[in-house]
């Protein structure tokens, strides 16, 4: 999911039953009548939404990444940059001169926040305020002050998207810098080589190392790599992929959350999604492959009609659509016998819950299939519509993969 700080695989025709769920068909009406095609493009016109009402001033705002539901209803307004990142990787993969328009637009805004941070140091921050800009500087003001490693690895590959999109040489400086920052603040040395969590808002070290972290710096350096043609890239890329092969854990067949402070110690609980369909789509290693089976398996979820993947082992009483969705892009890629099949019933549970899930609006899909899902990290996600699920969806239906630009 971005957000946090945050095992042999099963045999797929017993992952197959956990999820299962009614199938449709990948492209065309299902069979309850519901075309993916049309989904698709109302998910697109739910980000439309958010990003229009937050243009105005001399510069664009960024879009809320809550909408109605328990957030709203408790002044949640905040746009968290990996969601604005993954509405602008989402815009790109579609491509038609309004989508590129917007992506430009939300690309210049994280540009100018960088420019214009008080570190001046290159960094991008957790989330930011959303809707229309009013201050002097016509820039959205800091919520979270927070420069965590995967948000900037996040950040990073929106511009690279933008960039292959556009040929904008601004939107690849930018990338290089936020590349740079994770270098020279998160590079740990201690313990597993790899790279730790980022800077506190109070500036204080952040020295446990994420797997999550660590495969958006992979895939970010990878792209920075292709656009540059600089081996440095390839060389920093290859010690974020050896951590993932350090933290995989052999005998259960998936990968552990990360470190701990230490850099050493491994962190065993909560195993989440997110690392497990991630990987794959980052890598594509075959070597981790089992990783989507594990997933499936033992995050499977079932609540209020809806079937799919939760967060973590920690509570799988609820659907995390976000990881739904992940889980069927990955399978997608994977394509191996059956995954077709598992993609597409994921990608019908999405297409539900953007139609009948706790606070629908039959546009975007809310995080939660009900509210209070325990990430196993201290937060809960709700039944709140989210763009960073709704993009997510659109990358999934379209068998796009957001790690990898160009």
């Amino acid at each position: 999911m971005g957000r946090r700080a945050f095992v042999a695989a099963v045999a797929s025709g017993a992952a197959t039953a956990a999820l299962g769920g009614c199938s449709r068909a990948a492209s065309g009406a299902g069979d309850d009548g519901v075309d993916e095609a049309e989904a698709v493009a109302r998910a697109y016109a739910f980000l439309d939404r958010r990003v229009d009402e937050a243009a105005g001033g001399t510069r664009q705002g960024l879009p809320r990444s809550y909408t109605g539901g328990w957030m709203e209803s408790h002044h949640f307004t905040a746009a968290f940059t990996y969601d604005v990142a993954l509405a602008v990787i989402a815009y790109c993969a579609r491509g038609t001169d309004p989508d590129l328009r917007r992506a430009t637009a939300l690309a210049r805004t994280l540009l100018a926040l960088q420019d214009g941070d008080a570190a001046g140091d290159g960094r991008i921050r957790q989330s930011y305020t959303s809707g229309k800009v009013t201050g002097a500087d016509g820039l959205p003001a800091v919520a979270a002050g927070d420069t965590f490693t995967g948000a900037q690895a996040w950040t990073g590959l929106a511009l690279l998207h933008v960039h292959r999109a556009t040929d904008g040489a601004e939107f690849r400086a930018g990338a290089l810098r936020l590349g740079e920052w994770i270098q020279q603040h998160t590079a740990g040395s201690g313990g597993i080589a790899g790279y730790t969590g980022g800077v506190t808002a109070s500036g204080t070290a952040l020295t446990w190392k994420a797997t999550e972290h660590n495969i958006d710096v992979a895939a970010f350096f990878r792209g920075l790599a292709g656009v540059t043609g600089d081996p440095v890239w390839t060389d920093r890329g290859a010690v974020a992929t050896a951590f993932l092969d350090a933290l995989w854990d052999e005998e259960g067949g998936a990968f552990w959350t990360g470190t701990a402070t230490d850099g050493k110690t491994l962190n065993r609980t909560p195993v989440p999604e997110d690392p497990q369909s991630w990987s794959y789509l980052a890598t594509g290693d075959a070597r981790h492959a089992g990783s989507l089976d594990w997933a499936l398996a033992h995050l499977a979820a079932e609540d209020g009609g809806f079937s799919g993947v939760s967060v973590s082992d920690a509570d799988t009483s609820k659907v995390w659509f976000e990881g739904t969705a992940h889980m069927a892009a990955a399978l997608r890629h994977r394509n191996g016998d059956g995954d077709g099949d598992r993609a597409d019933r994921l990608l019908a549970t999405l297409r539900a819950a953007q139609a009948d899930a706790p606070h629908a609006d039959g546009y975007g899909i809310v995080a939660a299939s009900s509210d209070g899902l325990r990430t196993g990290d201290g937060d809960m996600l709700y039944a709140s519509l989210h763009t960073g699920t709704t993009a997510w969806f659109t990358l999934a239906a379209r068998g796009a993969d957001p790690f990898r630009p160009g």
